[in-house]
């Protein structure tokens, strides 16, 4: 009775798909204390490797193949993670956290994670039309908005804990910074500087945020 989860990694983020309960997030992989886990991992481009330390060992991912990781968190707590095989230039950046809660907590969040986003209002409904027109629409996705694919899905990305694979906190900071230049914080990053005005930061900070 594993929960199944799908990790993809991507250069250089993770994408963790459940299929069993209809959820997509990225970079956090959410799980009951006490209850087996069974990851399938592949990759969508170059060589990556899941290593959480503190929960298995490493498992590469192969291009054209499947690989699994089966083990269970028996203490409540985050555990960082990391991709352990050099995937290119952020390879230090492709971090990930593991989110082992209680069986109540962990419904509660999937219950949260599989509704959709409340309608935007105010400065919030001024940042959903900047990611409307501003190019965040061509790559990701926000249920029931935008069904872009390269990037990950921002559904609920304010209730993440971390941005960009886990190098920044989830803060309207980090968040503007993020969207101001996304390759000056991470090199190499495939989401381009958009040139977006402060205004327009400002407004997708709100809308962004509110995604819950």
């Amino acid at each position: 009775e594993a929960l199944a989860i799908e990790v993809t990694g991507h250069q250089w983020w993770w994408e963790v798909r459940y299929p069993e309960l209809g959820i997509v997030t990225a970079n956090e992989i959410h799980l009951p204390v006490g209850r087996a886990v069974s990851l399938s991992l592949k990759t969508a481009d170059v060589l990556h490797s899941f290593w959480v330390p503190q929960l298995g060992g490493k498992r590469d991912l192969i291009g054209g193949k499947l690989n699994n990781l089966t083990f269970t968190a028996d203490v409540p707590g985050e555990y960082p993670g990391q991709c352990a095989e050099f995937c290119g230039v952020s390879h230090a950046n492709m971090r990930l956290l593991v989110v082992a809660q209680s069986t109540a907590d962990f419904e509660a969040w999937g219950a949260r994670l599989k509704a959709p986003p409340a309608a935007p209002s105010g400065e919030a409904a001024k940042g959903h039309q900047a990611f409307l027109a501003g190019g965040c629409v061509a790559c990701h996705t926000i249920q029931g908005v935008a069904a872009g694919v390269l990037g990950p899905d921002l559904t609920h990305i304010g209730g993440r804990k971390t941005l960009a694979a886990g190098i920044l906190k989830n803060t309207p900071d980090d968040l503007a910074r993020w969207l101001k230049d996304p390759p000056a914080t991470k090199p190499g990053a495939l989401m381009p500087k958009l040139g977006l005005t402060d205004d327009q930061v400002a407004a997708l900070v709100t809308y962004l945020r509110s995604l819950k």
